[in-house]
């Protein structure tokens, strides 16, 4: 019996420490206590504070209770004089600032503990009581035995919106075109590697051997080095002036360094190149795929309705629209890097094929080397082959934006691979090829080659299969030209992407029906705007955007100056020779 009278004794105390405690947190923080009033013993924002329990812990009073039983200015005992010393929590005590640390809206509950309780007074409390000490912020290791440990750690504020939420869901400017941007899907630094080595890597590849012709062995050798290492700065060159003047395409670069007038140049240019690709790939899906077909099954032309794939238009007709069309409705360039791979690949087979089967390749076939080695008299006729092969400036700011990282090293690095593998390819190709046809060699490497050599009709199949593939992302840049010049500034739609996607590739396979001169679309189209694109073009708008003097702004007037000097020259030279129709 003693030992429980002291226990009642000292619980008493307690409550009328617990008591004054929360008079003066009251007294400190209520601004109703300064001002004399009474708080609203029903407000919903009232938080009442049970010895025990969490100081923030939430607590709605029963209906029965009076606001006489929860003001906390009711009479309490006074501790007796010999009693602990009273505890000082730290939530009394006020922030550096001399803010109070409870809210300003806060009531105390006083009730009398269950006398079967547990010394923790757990009994009787909700699931969240998960504290006992004042300070429950401290990590003493001392009070860590007195937790229960069937309890963590909790948050000192559960109702307060995490700040992505409010930022998210706040007005900030961001329209949903921006968000749908920021999810289209990005791709990787080899994904833009085989996106921009299969834009090299194309059609163009296939006339290096007719270039090396055209201007002599060691000439050759020197311009595909040279002009590589030129379309490798000027690349980059687009992305510095792009973030020099602020614009996200290389059209509106131009039109900020020139005006209405430089945004027409650039348009024409970009829209000439790219769409004269695609006609140009049409016409190889002609010439390459249908000698495939007859040299694999000998009784195709014979057999009924089959013998349309044997016929030149007909394939072009069903190989476009079957599976370039299709591909040229992605609206994004990172859904190709997959089919840029297999392009590649089949590339790597042509390659082989010629270095090969070069050997295998009747006398009489073959052409004669004299008069050509050093330098030969169509040294700008061969200019122009190679920078349509070179030429990927169009796509270039497209490649950039495709990064999950677009940073200028990372794409710097992807310019570099692309166009150094794309060097060595061609300069193997070119090598293979005339060293084994000489003079007698053709636009298209292929067609020296005799009709029935399997190998080499496997390589034709590979080939048509990479301008199938390479013909969407030429498709892309014809569509982001159009787009860009008559409709500036507006949101997607995707009834115009349709209209433009299908009117782009039908008019280029259309076009293609009607010629078969592959050397004359090189040529036409390498003298005028390749050269626009790589020599004139990007060093132009350097020179208007930087004030930088060194090197780099005399090598701006170099390259600009031989730019118009070639296709000055190489038009001249292209339009003669169709006249001539030779």
């Amino acid at each position: 019996m003693a030992r429980d009278s002291s226990r009642d004794a000292r619980r008493s105390e307690q409550q009328a420490l617990d008591a004054e405690e929360g008079r003066s947190l009251l007294a400190q923080g209520s601004p109703q206590a300064d001002n004399g009033g009474e708080s609203d013993g029903d407000s919903d924002s009232d938080i009442v504070v049970h010895r025990g329990a969490s100081p923030l812990t939430r607590f709605s009073p029963p209906p029965d209770a009076s606001p006489e039983s929860n003001s906390p200015s009711g009479p309490s005992p006074k501790p007796g004089r010999g009693g602990p010393p009273r505890r000082q929590s730290s939530f009394a005590q006020p922030r550096p600032d001399g803010a109070p640390r409870t809210p300003n809206r806060v009531r105390f509950e006083v009730e009398d503990r269950n006398t079967n309780g547990h010394a923790n007074g757990h009994i009787g409390l909700p699931n969240d009581a998960w504290i006992e000490e004042e300070d429950f912020m401290t990590n003493d290791a001392g009070h860590s035995g007195r937790r229960d440990s069937s309890h963590q750690r909790l948050p000192l504020l559960t109702d307060i919106e995490a700040p992505s939420i409010t930022v998210a869901s706040s007005d900030m400017g961001f329209s949903a075109e921006d968000l749908l941007e920021s999810a289209r899907p990005k791709s990787g630094m080899r994904s833009a590697f085989m996106n921009m080595a299969n834009s090299i890597i194309g059609a163009g590849i296939i006339g290096q051997p007719y270039a090396f012709r055209q201007a002599g062995l060691l000439t050759g050798i020197f311009l595909l080095v040279a002009l590589t290492i030129t379309v490798d700065w000027t690349i980059r060159l687009i992305v510095v002036n792009s973030k020099l003047s602020g614009a996200n395409s290389f059209q509106a670069t131009v039109e900020h360094c020139f005006g209405k007038s430089g945004l027409i140049a650039i348009s024409i240019a970009q829209w000439a190149f790219a769409f004269g690709g695609m006609v140009a790939f049409c016409i190889i899906v002609g010439d390459s795929i249908p000698h495939v077909l007859a040299a694999l099954f000998p009784s195709l032309p014979n057999m009924p309705f089959l013998w349309l794939l044997t016929d030149r238009r007909a394939v072009i007709v069903l190989f476009i629209l079957g599976i370039s069309y299709p591909l040229s409705l992605y609206r994004d360039i990172a859904k190709l890097a997959k089919a840029s791979t297999l392009a590649l690949i089949s590339m790597l087979v042509i390659i082989v094929t010629v270095i090969t089967q070069g050997f295998r390749v009747p006398a009489e076939s073959k052409g004669q080397l004299r008069g050509s080695i050093i330098i030969h008299n169509g040294v700008f006729q061969a200019i122009g082959v190679i920078s349509f092969a070179f030429v990927c400036h169009h796509n270039s700011l497209l490649i950039y934006g495709s990064l999950k990282k677009p940073t200028m090293d990372r794409f710097a690095r992807v310019t570099h691979y692309s166009t150094s593998i794309s060097m060595v390819a061609c300069l193997v190709m070119a090598l293979a090829g005339y060293l084994t046809f000489g003079d007698k060699t053709q636009g298209n490497v292929l067609n020296n080659f005799p009709t029935d050599n399997i190998m080499v009709n496997i390589a034709r199949f590979c080939f048509g299969l990479n301008m199938l593939t390479t013909l969407p992302l030429e498709a892309f840049v014809c569509r982001e030209v159009m787009t860009t010049y008559y409709f500036p500034n507006e949101p997607f739609n995707p009834n115009l992407h349709l209209i433009f996607s299908t009117s782009l590739v039908v008019s280029a396979m259309t076009l293609s029906l009607l010629t078969c001169d592959l050397g004359a679309v090189f040529e036409l189209i390498g003298a005028t705007s390749a050269c626009a694109l790589a020599y004139i073009l990007p060093p132009l708008c350097y020179l208007k955007l930087s004030k930088r003097g060194g090197w780099e702004r005399w090598a701006a007037v170099a390259c600009t100056a031989f730019g118009m000097v070639v296709m000055g020259i190489s038009t001249v030279l292209a339009v003669a020779k169709i006249v001539r129709s030779e």
